[in-house]
């Protein structure tokens, strides 16, 4: 098992807490919060692979915004074990979103293998990005085609950093693993933002992204997704670079030559107009709007807006 997964254990028992860190340290050092309240900003921003939540205490709160994460598909990959105390009766399963459970008098016993499987079933059976961990091409083909098979109104925005390869090319992949990072947080952390349920972000691979938002919500934020966009770009660029605003790199051909900046064209696809039975279908027509915005110069949003 990899060393480098991000734990969170959720206690207010101290004793608890210190003995699955010790337990644990074979896996990582995990991070301990009080509450499920006080761990969210760090689980929205970083996303861990694992939560060891104990319901001892404010049991009712923390399952209901366990539960809230849960649902949610880009949350709903996090492993969950729940720890439940020896005379508690453990609900109905469906009520509480959860993985594995312990008593908590087996915690010493069985917590770490109870980690270790948890975590190698979560990489099984998800479908994810390892670079961004949002979720891959088959979670975003399921995610469009349930919400046309349930008849729900919704849009599709298609999003793609132009100029990416000659910017790989120049500065490395590491350099431009950590700007699609960054550019994957970016655009999570903006959708989540408008819109924290109901909301979905994947990353289709390499330099491209899909999420899928309110009809009414999405030209507005993929546009703060541009501003934000053009306002940290420079970040990822040299000093050098960035005196002359344009970088030497090795075009398609091979030729060297002078590109700019890095921009980002988005096109956006919806339903509420014409219908459509198959999620390639409302993928191509995002896709064609991308295209468009790709004919602007500089960072674009397209939206479709024909009624046929």
């Amino acid at each position: 098992m990899r060393a480098n997964r991000q734990i969170v254990i959720i206690s207010r028992d101290i004793i608890l807490t210190r003995a699955i860190e010790k337990i644990s340290r074979d896996l990582t050092s995990p991070l301990v919060f009080r509450d499920m309240k006080s761990a969210l900003d760090f689980i929205y921003n970083c996303n861990p692979h694992l939560l060891v939540l104990d319901v001892a205490e404010d049991r009712d709160v923390n399952i209901r915004i366990l539960n809230d994460l849960k649902e949610d598909p880009i949350y709903g990959q996090m492993a969950v074990i729940a720890i439940f105390p020896d005379d508690f009766e453990i609900p109905q399963w469906e009520d509480i979103l959860t993985d594995d459970y312990l008593r908590r008098s087996s915690v010493e016993s069985e917590i770490f293998r109870r980690m270790e499987l948890s975590l190698i079933r979560s990489e099984r059976i998800v479908e994810i990005n390892p670079l961004t961990r949002l979720p891959g091409n088959i979670t975003i083909m399921r995610q469009i085609q349930d919400r046309l098979d349930r008849g729900d109104k919704f849009a599709v925005a298609y999003a793609d950093i132009d100029y990416f390869k000659p910017f790989n090319d120049r500065y490395g992949f590491s350099r431009g693993d950590e700007a699609l990072k960054m550019v994957g947080r970016l655009i999570l952390n903006v959708v989540k933002e408008s819109q924290p349920k109901g909301s979905f972000v994947g990353h289709v691979g390499g330099d491209d992204f899909i999420y899928v938002m309110d009809i009414d919500l999405i030209e507005e934020t993929s546009n703060r997704i541009l501003d934000y966009f053009n306002k940290m770009v420079g970040t990822f660029y040299d000093a050098e670079d960035k005196a002359q605003k344009c970088i030497d790199s090795v075009d398609r051909t091979g030729a060297r030559r002078n590109f700019p900046f890095m921009t980002i064209s988005i096109g956006i696809a919806h339903n509420r107009c014409r219908d459509f039975d198959h999620y390639s279908e409302i993928g191509q027509v995002a896709s064609e709007m991308k295209g468009f915005s790709k004919n602007t110069e500089g960072s674009a949003v397209k939206m479709d807006r024909r009624k046929t």
